[in-house]
Formats: C-alpha cells, sequence, structure tokens
C-alpha cells in the first residue's frame, strides 16, 4: 500500500530533567553566590548532568527570574521571600 501512513512514525524523543536534577542545580547555583561559567557549574555539581539537560535547566531557570545568563556565565538573582521580608524590615520607610 504506497499511499498510507505508517502506524509508527520516528518521534524525537524529548528528554526532561527530574525534579531532584534541577534542585540540585539551583541549590548550586544559589550556594555559589558569584558569577559562575556553565563549565565550572559542571564541575561543581554532586552529580554528573548531561549538558542537554542542564541547558534545559538553565533555560527554566532564567525563564522563572532565578538566574541571569551573560555572556560570561551564570548568575543567582532570585530572593527567598524571607531573605526579602528581612531586608524590607532593616530599610527605611520614604
Amino acid at each position: 500500500m504506497a499511499g498510507t501512513i505508517p502506524i509508527f512514525e520516528k518521534e524525537k524523543v524529548i528528554h526532561s530533567p527530574t525534579l531532584n536534577t534541577v534542585l540540585m542545580v539551583e541549590e548550586t547555583l544559589k550556594n555559589m553566590g558569584e558569577l559562575i561559567t556553565v563549565a565550572e557549574l559542571k564541575r561543581k555539581l554532586p552529580k554528573q548532568v548531561m549538558h542537554q539537560t542542564l541547558l534545559q535547566i538553565l533555560d527554566y531557570l532564567q525563564f522563572s527570574g532565578k538566574i541571569i545568563i551573560g555572556t560570561k556565565g551564570v548568575l543567582w538573582v532570585f530572593t527567598e521571600r524571607s531573605e526579602l521580608n528581612k531586608l524590607i524590615q532593616r530599610g527605611t520607610e520614604v
């Protein structure tokens, strides 16, 4: 049957990072406290992460406003609400 569509077509399998991996990358970036390159980040992680998976995680963290990715590296910028409340309490009202 020349004009039929095969039942099983090859689909591109997209791998998504696990929550544990996302949290591991978040925690590592949060504890760094300074600008870090992607290569340095890969070395600092407690477990190995595939490069494409790490890039997916970094895209998500940037989209959610937790990091900034620049030409020189990655920087954690998210402030926890409890830390923000402490800063507000210490600040002066204008």
